[in-house]
């Protein structure tokens, strides 16, 4: 049955537009899902019913996957055969009467301004890396970018004359985003040492591996983690921590919810409104530390 699998694949990108990583992990959803009937002894789509997807979802819960990844997998399955009903592949949708886990919800973690002034400053020097490193930090921090937004970015994607830059989200969606004169600046000393180091340009890619490669995202995820380490910060740090940072301190110094919105590139304010809750959890502890009855 994996053939449907390839069928849904190319449905996502051409129909949908979704973003690549988005397809991948439909791709390993779904995937796992068809391995689990494959290993049931269903041998047809139109075979499968409510208790095999229950049997798939159960099978991932032994295995220790979290509420919220059980939910995602469970969303893929249920546009899986939604697409086959569509497709006219099947003429019923199992998971219709199968419902997502309650998921605990978990707030985000962020920096305080303190934290995040020790992390930027921790890549020090004047050689190609630090300058790199510093980049590609202080601009995370100020336009609060995906980390892949971030390493897709292409010379012709920045503007540093007027200080904004075009990012390519989810959906392939664009949006412009100011970055701020301390990003701008450290741009502008990065791009000067990677012209030097790269007269090529890497292909147009703006940040650039010392081999002059575009960075990957699990090569900053490696570079946060040790930056982080060098800072001395004992927070567990990912690449969405500073996207958190950044819509965090908008959100406390006076910035309105839908403008945090669409620097995000959120699509529903929904989503940002978590941010809220974590202002208001910031303050209760304020609250609680200082006031003489808290």
């Amino acid at each position: 049955m994996h053939q449907f699998l390839d069928l849904f694949l190319n449905y996502l990108i051409v129909e949908k537009g979704l973003s690549e990583n988005t397809i991948e992990a439909y791709s390993r959803d779904v995937g796992s899902y068809l391995d689990h009937l494959d290993r049931c002894g269903c041998s047809s789509i139109k075979d499968v019913r409510p208790p095999d997807v229950a049997g798939h979802l159960a099978s991932l819960h032994e295995a220790g996957l979290s509420p919220r990844s059980h939910a995602r997998a469970l969303s893929a399955v249920r546009m899986f055969h939604r697409f086959l009903m569509i497709e006219n592949y099947s003429t019923e949708n199992p998971t219709a009467i199968i419902e997502a886990p309650k998921a605990v919800g978990k707030l985000p973690s962020v920096l305080n301004c303190r934290e995040v002034e020790r992390l930027l400053s921790a890549p020090f020097g004047g050689d190609f890396t630090a300058a790199r490193d510093r980049a590609m930090l202080e601009l995370l921090y100020a336009t609060g970018l995906r980390v892949s937004e971030l390493v897709s970015l292409r010379y012709q994607d920045v503007n540093l004359d007027a200080g904004y830059l075009l990012a390519f989200g989810k959906g392939s969606k664009e949006r412009l985003v100011p970055m701020g004169e301390t990003a701008r600046s450290a741009v502008v000393e990065y791009r000067m040492l990677a012209r030097e180091k790269f007269p090529d340009g890497g292909e147009g890619h703006l940040f650039l591996t010392r081999l002059g490669r575009k960075m990957t995202r699990q090569a900053f995820w490696n570079m946060i983690k040790k930056r982080s380490k060098q800072a001395g910060l004992t927070k567990t740090i990912s690449p969405h921590t500073l996207r958190h940072s950044f819509a965090t301190h908008l959100l406390e110094n006076g910035a309105d919810l839908r403008s945090v919105q669409i620097l995000l590139g959120h699509a529903d304010l929904s989503t940002t409104q978590i941010y809220t809750h974590i202002t208001k959890e910031r303050l209760k502890k304020l609250h609680e530390d200082l006031h003489p009855r808290g």
